[in-house]
């Protein structure tokens, strides 16, 4: 069996025929804390190894390793527009490319990985959506820019892949009043949970926002990272366990 065939791969047929994948940590070389598929550059692993993760990624989808493009994330709504390979990571937090052979990858550890792609514009994108993130915007940003290059939201297809589910995601009161100032309506995306805290619905509120922003199709894949360890990374895990760092998972998708 080759590295790559080793591999898990999650697929949306929402997206197909576009080659995509949300990535799990199966069939990594990273050891210990990061054991599996690391693609972390930002990570405390060995870089060499991550360098071998991030090979196997590009194999899969059929690239050359320079072919794969990730972000410096900063959690911003900062949308980066690919025509060729850039020369660094760009400090964004999505990007869109309508040039074939450009993987756009995204990074993420509970946070939403988001896949888009209009079909018939032959136009794709890639964000990484946090809470902050997806109240800010970055969603609406990615369709907007996606529309600077010819697709059309109507006709555009987004999955939101591994992340962290309602049942695993406690909040404080400050994290609820934050999305009440924005609109009171929000408080549907929370339920409460024990000693006065509540339970976030990072998913669903994604799915909201790109439902209102008049996306044609919108879904999750359902896969919660936080639950899940023998598949996914989780940074609410490893800080509930004061580990020292936490391997990213990548999500990636290209013309």
């Amino acid at each position: 069996m080759t590295a790559t065939a080793a591999l898990e791969i999650l697929t949306s047929r929402a997206l197909r025929p576009v080659r995509h994948g949300f990535f799990t940590r199966k069939g990594g070389a990273s050891s210990g804390i990061f054991a599996g598929l690391n693609c972390g550059q930002g990570s405390s692993d060995m870089a060499e190894v991550v360098e071998i993760n991030r090979s196997r990624v590009a194999e899969a989808m059929e690239v050359d390793p320079s072919r794969l493009v990730t972000l410096n994330q900063i959690h911003s709504t900062q949308v980066a527009v690919l025509d060729s390979v850039p020369e660094r990571r760009l400090p964004a937090d999505a990007m869109v490319t309508a040039t074939p052979g450009i993987v756009l990858g995204i990074l993420t550890a509970d946070c939403q990985p988001v896949l888009f792609a209009d079909h018939k514009a032959g136009v794709i994108g890639a964000a990484h959506a946090g809470w902050r993130g997806t109240l800010d915007g970055v969603l609406e940003a990615t369709l907007d820019t996606m529309e600077t290059l010819g697709a059309r939201r109507q006709d555009t297809v987004a999955v939101i892949g591994p992340t962290i589910s309602q049942a695993a995601y406690e909040v404080g009161q400050e994290f609820l009043d934050r999305f009440m100032s924005e609109d009171p309506m929000l408080s549907r995306f929370f339920v409460n949970g024990q000693g006065g805290r509540y339970m976030f619905d990072l998913p669903a509120y994604g799915l909201h926002r790109l439902r209102e922003a008049g996306i044609g199709a919108a879904e999750w894949t359902r896969h919660c990272t936080y639950s899940d360890e023998a598949r996914f990374y989780s940074y609410r895990r490893t800080t509930h366990r004061s580990e020292a760092d936490y391997g990213r998972l990548i999500s990636a998708i290209r013309l």
